[in-house]
C-alpha cells in the first residue's frame, strides 16, 4: 500500500528546475567567457571590461558547478536517473570550459612580471621598422634592463640563441617561411634583420618580434627578441614563442 502511495505522488518540479538552472548557468558562462576576447579586439569594450566579462564567467560557471552538486545530492536521494545525467554532464562541459582559464592562472602564478624577451640580453636585437610602434605603445621601446635580464634567465633558462652550419641568406629564407607560416605581420626584412608583429587569437593582443642575424664563419648564430606592447607580465607567452619558433627554423633547416 505505501509503495502504491509513493508512485501515485507526484514528483517535485525543483530538482528538474534546478537541473535546468545549472544549465543556463553553463551556457551564461560560456558566452561570457567566449565574448571577452573578440569584443576586446575588435573595440567594442576596454581591456578592464573584458576581464569583468571573464570574472562573470567564472562566476557563472562556479553556479553551474554548485547547482549541479546540488542536483546530484538530490537524485541520489529521490532515485531519479534522468537529472543525475544533465548534472554530471554539466559538470563535465564546466570543466571543460574552465580548463583554459584555469591553465592560464597557473602559468600566469608559475611565470615572472616582465614582458621582453630576448636570446641576448647584454644586447637585445633593436626594433627598427617598428620603432613608432613600440615608442606608441605602453610597454615602450626599450629593453627594460638588467633586472627583467636575471628574471628571465632564473624563468626561461632555455631561451638561448639558435647556431646553425649554415649562410645567413639560406637562414633568413627560413625565417622568413617561419614567420609566414606563423601568420605573422612581416613589417621589414634586411640582409640580418627580420620584424614582424604576432597577435594572439583570443584577445588580439600585438607582441613585437625581431629576428637578428650574425654570420660566424661557416655558421650563422640566429638571435630573438619577443616583447608586448601592452601589460606588465605576458604569463610566459613571449617565452615560448621564441623558444617554438626556435625550434622549428632548426628543423626546417636541417
Amino acid at each position: 500500500m505505501a509503495d502504491r502511495l509513493n508512485q501515485q505522488r507526484p514528483k517535485s518540479r525543483w530538482p528538474k528546475v534546478l537541473a535546468w538552472f545549472s544549465v543556463l548557468a553553463l551556457v551564461a558562462a560560456a558566452l561570457l567567457m567566449a565574448a571577452a576576447g573578440p569584443a576586446y579586439r575588435w573595440e567594442w569594450i576596454g581591456l578592464g571590461e573584458a576581464f569583468n566579462l571573464l570574472r562573470n564567467g567564472v562566476y557563472a560557471a562556479t553556479a553551474a558547478v554548485a547547482l549541479s552538486v546540488l542536483v546530484l545530492l538530490i537524485s541520489a536521494i529521490t532515485k531519479r536517473g534522468g537529472i543525475a545525467f544533465v548534472a554530471i554532464t554539466v559538470l563535465i562541459a564546466t570543466a571543460a570550459l574552465l580548463y583554459m582559464p584555469w591553465q592560464q592562472w597557473q602559468r600566469a602564478q608559475q611565470a615572472p612580471v616582465i614582458h621582453d624577451i630576448t636570446t641576448d640580453t647584454q644586447n637585445p636585437p633593436a626594433f627598427v621598422a617598428l620603432r613608432e610602434e613600440r615608442e606608441a605603445a605602453p610597454n615602450g621601446l626599450d629593453y627594460p634592463g638588467d633586472d627583467t635580464a636575471e628574471q628571465q634567465r632564473a624563468a626561461y633558462p632555455n631561451v638561448q640563441p639558435l647556431v646553425v652550419e649554415a649562410p645567413a641568406t639560406t637562414v633568413l629564407a627560413a625565417a622568413q617561411a617561419e614567420v609566414e607560416a606563423a601568420g605573422w605581420e612581416i613589417a621589414e626584412i634586411t640582409q640580418n634583420r627580420l620584424e614582424a608583429t604576432a597577435v594572439t587569437r583570443w584577445f588580439g593582443f600585438e607582441d613585437d618580434v625581431v629576428i637578428r642575424l650574425t654570420e660566424q664563419g661557416e655558421s650563422t648564430q640566429v638571435d630573438m627578441r619577443s616583447a608586448s606592447r601592452l601589460g606588465a607580465s605576458d604569463v610566459g607567452t613571449n617565452a615560448l614563442r621564441i623558444e617554438s619558433f626556435l625550434n622549428a627554423l632548426r628543423k626546417r633547416l636541417e
